[in-house]
């Protein structure tokens, strides 16, 4: 697998799935919006540790920078 993700995307992923946490943990998500949003959640860590998008991939997409 080739990285793909570059550090700033990675960071705003995890970001990301941090506020999901919060918000649910505080009551504002619940139910089927809870189940999804948790999803995408686990989504962006998995991708953001391995530096890798499956989906970046599809559409050829990269945000690391040339070199790395």
């Amino acid at each position: 697998m080739i990285k793909n993700m570059g550090i700033v995307d990675r960071v705003i992923r995890i970001a990301v799935a941090i506020l999901i946490a919060v918000l649910y943990y505080t009551g504002q998500i619940s139910g089927t919006a809870a189940i999804i949003l948790g999803i995408v959640a686990l989504a962006f860590i998995a991708t953001s540790l391995v530096g890798f998008c499956p989906v970046y991939k599809l559409f050829s997409l990269s945000t690391l920078k040339k070199g790395k």
